[in-house]
């Protein structure tokens, strides 16, 4: 594995990210998610291919930040590039088109930009039991875990150990939910 490539995307999206913070409730910071991405990758995916590994640190900064594609392949090259962009959605439309496109698009992204969707899902499911983003009601939260789960079922299988923890997590994060429900909680 390139730890250098790897060390540099950690640097580089630190930077891009550095003022952002997430949107749950102790306003995390930012940087913890796309690190979260990578480790699951890594950890529980067993991928050491330093490129994905990259791409998944650096998979919101062509979304979220003013980094451009051009600037990607410069210093990380084509392939990371290219992964990120398949991961990235195009924020000039409108939320719900952009949510279509990740189910209608999933099943044409390659192996490794599967592999950072499936983690930057799994990050996500879980944020929605335990940091939502405030002021999401329940409802909300249990569509994103539907519509979570319609992207994952669309994409090829490609790493079942993050297939199946995708799943671990999607479970565990209704049955949070619905203990919420039945406790009388609206969280």
């Amino acid at each position: 594995m390139n730890d250098s490539l790897i060390l540099k995307a950690v640097h580089f999206a630190s930077i891009k990210h550095r003022n952002h913070r997430r949107k749950d409730l102790s306003s995390s910071p930012y940087i913890n998610h796309p690190i979260a991405v990578a480790l699951s990758i890594a950890e529980i995916g067993k991928v050491d291919d330093a490129e994905v590994i990259a791409a998944a640190l650096l998979h919101d900064t062509i979304e979220d930040t003013d980094t451009s594609a051009e600037e990607l392949e410069e210093r990380f090259g084509r392939r990371v590039r290219g992964i990120v962009e398949e991961v990235t959605d195009d924020k000039r439309l409108r939320k719900e088109k952009r949510k279509r496109l990740q189910v209608e698009h999933a099943h044409n992204l390659s192996p490794a930009a599967i592999l950072v969707k499936l983690a930057d899902k799994i990050a996500n499911v879980g944020d929605m039991a335990e940091a939502p983003p405030a002021g999401w009601n329940l409802h909300r939260r249990l569509e994103y875990l539907d519509w979570a789960e319609e992207v994952i079922a669309r994409c090829p299988r490609v790493n079942q150990a993050l297939e199946k923890r995708f799943a671990e997590a999607l479970k565990s994060a209704r049955l949070r939910l619905a203990k919420g429900i039945h406790a009388g909680t609206e969280f």
